[in-house]
């Protein structure tokens, strides 16, 4: 592709060239940056860290080389973040990365909301969207989130979008929501890239979860007058990539995807794409789920189908002492076993969940290895066709409890119902002074004997 079409710090090669509704292998280059070998996914961060693993551990247990940040994790409504304070030692070096402590040749994409997103109360504006910030609902202008563009410097910025996330819009708000990402696309390339503070960030232009005819002169305008300044595409649901003008087509596409297995994964990049979001790497290590499944999938000899996952918390691996996926060289598998995850699940212990995670990361980039070499020996089609022959459809249904999340301030699921996350915490003084009032309120102490532990709610016999 012409390289003059992409900002001059990304490039993106085919190899070879694919039609636009075609599973293809690219390569993703930002200068001084991990190259991204495509179809590939890109690993969601809450609050600027990956859950459950710690600094260390990404970078000596895992292949993670890209990270997704959202900028409402770091939005305060009475105070600028302190994220903006961080100090660099050149104009080169990202202080949002220097702030969260990831490397700086790593691809880092900032979007103005965190994915799966949470919906919020509050309204899209003409000049704003709804977001969650570290201290409650509110609203981030398109205006500050260019600011953070380019004082934070990250290697790729996805565009400002008007989505409703809640509800299926009306005919109207669809017109709205056109017409405000257009007018937010054509102003953020013209501050980002056409004055003289020009930022060094690429910008993944949006294109909506909406039907061709009602995004045509958008789309138009990213394949002619937007061209220039566009990196890339940013989709919200696979079926727009059918929609994708023929002038964009060699653009890398990210699709913010929430699919519920790997077969929809597989889905998303028979159509083309290249970047996928996969929340349910997440899901599956907070369930106490091992995923075990591999691409191209081995032949089929079993009277059903695979399970793609186990369900740790069962019983049944209570003395299993195979590691969690025969052949899978993660550092779980070669240092554990079954039975000692399901030991820490039963205690509660959150170690459980970093060695899942360690375990879930590995097979997941196990998967895109094996989706681009069988792209690459052209036997794709075929390959999916036995995956879905082999596979369960789904991973296993979660059982049992998952570490606490955040959100005890967000509300009910449904009317008249509890809010979804009850408050864990409160001041010390306030609890020690309910302890001295009630003697007979019995304190875990470090005594205290299994069963004292398991009355208070820290483990459980087995």
């Amino acid at each position: 592709m012409d390289p003059e079409a992409l900002s001059p710090m990304v490039t993106f090669a085919l190899s070879p060239a694919a039609p636009i509704l075609a599973p293809r292998v690219g390569s993703l280059a930002i200068a001084g940056r991990k190259p991204l070998t495509t179809p590939h996914y890109l690993p969601l961060s809450s609050r600027g860290t990956m859950p459950h693993i710690s600094h260390d551990v990404l970078r000596d247990h895992t292949a993670l080389n890209s990270v997704y940040v959202g900028l409402e994790d770091f939005v305060e409504k009475k105070h600028k973040s302190p994220v903006y304070n961080t100090p660099t030692t050149s104009s080169q070096e990202s202080p949002l990365k220097k702030f969260i402590s990831m490397p700086q040749d790593m691809p880092l994409f900032l979007g103005p909301r965190r994915f799966p997103p949470i919906p919020c109360p509050p309204a899209n504006t003409d000049t704003s969207i709804a977001v969650l910030t570290t201290n409650g609902f509110g609203q981030l202008s398109a205006h500050e989130y260019l600011d953070a563009v380019q004082q934070l410097r990250p290697d790729v910025a996805i565009g400002f979008s008007d989505i409703v996330l809640n509800k299926p819009p009306g005919v109207k708000r669809r017109g709205k929501m056109v017409d405000r990402t257009h007018a937010f696309t054509r102003d953020a390339l013209e501050r980002l890239y056409n004055r003289e503070d020009k930022s060094s960030a690429a910008y993944f232009a949006p294109v909506l979860p909406l039907e061709n005819t009602q995004q045509s002169l958008y789309l138009d305008d990213l394949a002619s007058e937007f061209r220039e300044n566009i990196s890339g595409l940013a989709l919200y649901e696979s079926a727009s990539l059918q929609y994708i003008p023929e002038p964009l087509g060699d653009l890398p596409r990210l699709l913010f995807s929430e699919p519920s297995s790997p077969h929809e994964v597989l889905r998303g990049i028979s159509l083309g794409s290249d970047l996928l979001t996969i929340p349910f790497i997440v899901w599956a290590s907070d369930s106490g789920i091992a995923m075990e499944f591999v691409f191209p999938a081995p032949s089929a000899g079993q009277a059903g189908p695979l399970p793609m996952g186990l369900d740790l918390w069962s019983s049944d691996y209570t003395i299993d002492t195979f590691p969690l996926f025969e052949g899978c060289e993660c550092f779980t598998c070669r240092n554990h076993h079954r039975a000692y995850i399901h030991h820490l699940l039963t205690a509660k212990e959150m170690t459980a969940w970093v060695l899942l995670q360690l375990h879930n990361h590995t097979v997941m980039d196990a998967f895109f290895a094996g989706v681009r070499d069988s792209i690459q020996r052209g036997s794709f089609e075929e390959d999916v066709a036995t995956f879905n022959r082999v596979y369960a459809q789904s991973l296993p249904e979660r059982t049992g409890e998952g570490p606490r999340v955040r959100g005890h301030h967000l509300p009910a699921a449904q009317q008249n119902q509890p809010r979804r996350m009850p408050r864990m915490y409160g001041r010390l003084d306030d609890a020690a002074q309910k302890f001295a009032e009630s003697r007979s309120s019995s304190v875990v102490t470090p005594d205290t004997d299994a069963e004292g532990l398991e009355r208070h709610g820290f483990a459980e016999k087995v």
